[in-house]
């Protein structure tokens, strides 16, 4: 415990004979080791002092000394300075060249570069993207991704995801999302893909699809089924009244042949004889006997 009260004597007693051995350096006019000192990360060494950082947007005039502090001044039009700094010169913006297939994305101020893009219908040739090339079209059921055309060299296409769709080939134009019919108020007829869209309807058309069908059915077997029962009652009706031409009365006698000619019946000896119509009828004495 003697030990640890004698170490921290110790120690305060250096950085008070530090302290005071920087106030006299400072007084006479010397300097103290860069090493020594200990600065923010918004102040730098010079000289032997920790000087102040100039402001995002600024740059530095003049260090620090004895008797005044930094002094900075805001970056020149076009220029620009992202963080806090020591040094004299602001960075320039970048020229988003026309010629080279760029347009400006974001325009440049003090803390920020200018941002350039590809036009429409290029995409950057490399990751630096100071130029541009032409894109290829995307295919029916792939869209065009303008982050793709903007970081990579490839042509930015990529398939639609589910939910939307691209039915046209084009160096632009992105997927869509399929429409929603029920914020139509209408339902779903078919199903959309990644190259078509969803294709709505009138829920009371769809309801009406379903019932004129089945109306028409149910209709059609009523009409069969009254024929069938008008068709079996006319049968019954005319088998109890009965069929002209088929009475018994109402026959026609058998045609009899006009070449045939009336027989007469004639009796002999109390048995009949047929005789021609026409003839005599005449029996011979010994026949009579």
């Amino acid at each position: 415990m003697a030990s640890g009260n004698v170490a921290g004597c110790c120690g305060l007693w250096l950085v008070e004979a530090w302290e005071k051995r920087y106030e006299e350096a400072l007084a006479l006019g010397c300097t103290l080791p860069a090493d020594a000192l200990t600065c923010s990360d918004k102040q730098y060494v010079y000289k032997g002092r920790c000087c102040n950082r100039c402001r995002p947007g600024e740059k530095l005039v003049s260090e620090c000394n004895k008797t005044e502090d930094s002094v900075c001044a805001h970056c020149e039009n076009g220029h620009y300075q992202p963080s806090w700094t020591k040094e004299k010169h602001c960075a320039p913006h970048d020229i988003c060249e026309g010629n080279a297939g760029l347009i400006v994305k974001m325009q440049g101020n003090a803390t920020h570069n200018t941002v350039c893009q590809c036009q429409d219908g290029t995409h950057c040739s490399d990751t630096s993207c100071q130029t541009c090339v032409e894109n290829q079209p995307c295919q029916l059921g792939s869209g065009f991704v303008a982050a793709k055309a903007e970081k990579r060299m490839s042509s930015p296409c990529e398939p639609c995801a589910e939910g939307t769709f691209s039915n046209v080939s084009s160096k632009t134009e992105p997927c869509h999302p399929w429409s929603s019919c029920e914020e139509k108020g209408l339902v779903v007829k078919v199903k959309g893909t990644n190259s078509s869209d969803v294709i709505c309807e009138s829920s009371r058309r769809s309801s009406l699809s379903v019932l004129i069908p089945i109306t028409a059915a149910i209709v059609t077997c009523l009409v069969g089924v009254c024929i069938y029962c008008l068709v079996h009652r006319g049968e019954g009706l005319k088998q109890e009244a009965g069929e002209p031409g088929e009475s018994p009365d109402t026959q026609q006698p058998m045609e009899q042949d006009e070449n045939i000619l009336p027989v007469q019946e004639t009796l002999l000896r109390g048995q009949p004889v047929a005789q021609e119509d026409g003839k005599e009828s005449r029996i011979s004495e010994q026949e009579m006997l």
